[in-house]
């Protein structure tokens, strides 16, 4: 089995949106993700967390605040990119807006 890391992107006011949501909402809105993750059974390593604040780092030590709108991520294992796939498709994150993103990425091994 390969790993694969999968982040979410959604822009700034969709997270000030979810943050100003009531309890029950918020409640019924993570619902949905632990029906996928049921759904992804032990194929998901790793449900993940909110992500906020990113900093892009320049090479004089500087940072700026990054503009790739992450907020979260999760931590898949399967056989390859198609499967990997195949596990995120409905996801709810893809079903919150419309301007709202899946990336997946295939974790490659580090050469010995």
């Amino acid at each position: 089995m390969k790993k694969f890391i999968v982040t979410y992107h959604a822009p700034l006011d969709a997270l000030q949106e979810s943050a100003n949501t009531s309890p029950e909402e918020a409640k019924k809105g993570m619902e949905q993700w632990y029906a996928w993750a049921k759904n992804c059974g032990d194929k998901l390593v790793d449900i993940g967390q909110p992500l906020m604040g990113g900093l892009k780092l320049n090479t004089d030590g500087s940072s700026i605040p990054s503009d790739r709108q992450v907020c979260g991520y999760s931590i898949l294992q399967a056989e390859d990119m198609e499967d990997a796939k195949k596990l995120l498709k409905g996801h709810p994150h893809l079903n919150w807006r419309n301007d709202c993103e899946i990336e997946v990425h295939e974790s490659m091994p580090l050469p010995e």
